[in-house]
């Protein structure tokens, strides 16, 4: 087992008032979270790797509370979704070792949370750039929060860091009109519907 080396982290906060037409009654804000910690991988093939997600785990848990305190409350997420940008001295599946423990931080925060976290993830030189999914917490199929939110730091990740990301928001898209289901008609059974 290792400790999770973290460099830095970042936090931030948007909040979109129109997308050129009329103001709505309530704003959309979304959050993203980003801890640089160094790959305990780079650098060699190594093929035990699946410990580390255990010890992600309390990192995405400290993650998802600031995302929640961020945005006022669990009551006020509706969306969510996660990623992970690789240094190039890693490879791809070491971004996927924070598949569970960044989606499973969130759920485990957010009541009403059946949906799949979607993700996404590469390898990227430093200062690379992510576009994370976001989906409804609740079922994947409510179209109107089919979003996404782009990332990134300046310094990161350095050839032998990992860049974890955790995405949050309160709505959908501020000036949603593409149908399909919606929010209040989620059954809620089987996180898609």
């Amino acid at each position: 087992m290792s400790e999770v080396s973290v460099r830095k982290t970042a936090f931030s906060v948007e909040e979109i008032f129109h997308e050129g037409g009329p103001a709505p009654a309530k704003t959309l804000r979304r959050a993203a979270g980003m801890a640089i910690i160094h790959n305990p991988f780079a650098g060699r093939y190594e093929p035990d790797i699946q410990w580390f997600m255990e010890d992600l785990k309390p990192l995405g848990l400290s993650m998802a509370a600031r995302l929640v305190s961020l945005l006022g409350g669990a009551d006020q997420v509706e969306g969510y979704g996660k990623g992970a940008m690789i240094g190039e001295a890693g490879e791809l599946e070491h971004g996927a070792l924070w598949h569970a423990p960044g989606g499973y931080a969130m759920r485990e925060l957010l009541d009403n949370s059946n949906a799949i976290v979607p993700s996404t993830k590469k390898v990227v030189g430093v200062g690379g750039r992510l576009d994370v999914p976001i989906t409804h917490i609740n079922a994947s199929y409510v179209r109107s929060h089919f979003d996404a939110m782009e990332v990134g730091l300046n310094d990161a990740p350095r050839a032998h860091e990992l860049a974890l990301i955790l995405v949050m928001s309160t709505g959908a898209r501020i000036h949603d009109r593409a149908g399909g289901l919606a929010a209040k008609d989620i059954v809620g059974e089987d996180g898609l519907r």
